[in-house]
């Protein structure tokens, strides 16, 4: 008894330490960050397998199987399947998306679960926003009229385009790159501020900086695991973050590319990859914040 007291109260000073931790999760080839105050967390992403597990094991306390916010930026595998396991294992309070879908087999699971367990759905547009314990992510992309645009006119578009304020559309089907339909986050915490990207390469910046104000940040998460269409440098030169964080692991597409680290490095920005350096945590108490 004394021994779990111990531990409990252990836990709880590691983890209700009222700052922010930022985390990059060590998956492989793909993307999931978890973002953790006290007992609040959002999970964005879970990458392409059960591993994002781990991370949430190591980053939350032992008795806390609850996320209030799973949010997936866009239904590609290495993005999507992770948050099979992790909608299994955990209470999951709110699942946040846009209306595009796909196929697979994985998006399927996904939607059947969510549907089983009754999880709130709810698709967020620029300008929109999440707020939990003091910190902010405000969506910068995609963009409602443009998202319309670009979704099939099948069923499913039309269902989108009646849908009523705060009713959600999860599985709308697209011919679009699935990358483009990324949720694009600005963290805002008091004076840190951070850029997630997930796979909004070059061809969406224009668009994303026609519809939203990019913000410059202390750390800037590269899209599309580094791929060479990642950034333009115009897009970069507004961010001008201090730290860029790579999500990337094994892989035959020549990620992160070494235009992009070249590009990265010009400027003295500090580079950060999960495949070099594993799991990358930020800590910020509003006011500074460092590497962990």
């Amino acid at each position: 008894m004394i021994g779990l007291t111990a531990l409990f109260f252990w836990q709880w000073l590691k983890f209700d330490d009222g700052r922010l931790h930022l985390i990059f999760c060590d998956v492989g080839q793909g993307d999931a960050i978890l973002m953790r105050k006290n007992n609040f967390e959002v999970l964005i992403d879970g990458g392409p397998d059960k591993k994002v597990l781990s991370c949430l094991s190591q980053n939350m306390p032992f008795w806390d199987k609850e996320l209030e916010i799973v949010v997936l930026t866009h239904p590609q595998a290495d993005h999507l399947n992770g948050l099979i396991p992790v909608l299994e294992q955990y209470q999951v309070n709110y699942f946040i998306a846009s209306p595009a879908g796909n196929s697979s087999a994985g998006f399927k699971k996904l939607k059947e679960l969510i549907e089983t367990k009754k999880i709130a759905v709810k698709n967020l547009y620029s300008g929109g926003k999440i707020s939990l314990a003091r910190f902010e992510l405000l969506a910068l992309w995609p963009e409602k009229s443009w998202l319309l645009a670009h979704l099939d006119s099948s069923e499913s578009a039309p269902a989108f385009a009646k849908a009523s304020v705060g009713e959600a559309v999860l599985g709308a089907q697209t011919s679009t790159n699935l990358n483009d339909f990324s949720l694009v986050f600005h963290l805002k915490y008091g004076e840190f501020d951070a850029l997630l990207t997930g796979d909004a390469d070059e061809r969406m910046q224009d668009e994303i900086m026609a519809v939203s104000a990019v913000p410059e940040v202390e750390v800037f998460k590269i899209p599309h695991h580094g791929s060479k269409t990642g950034m333009k440098e115009e897009f970069l030169e507004k961010v001008s973050p201090e730290l860029a964080v790579i999500s990337v692991g094994k892989n035959s597409w020549g990620h992160p590319a070494e235009e992009v680290i070249e590009k990265l490095s010009n400027l003295e920005i500090k580079i950060l990859r999960t495949d070099e350096n594993g799991e990358i945590e930020i800590v910020s108490d509003g006011k500074s914040w460092q590497i962990r």
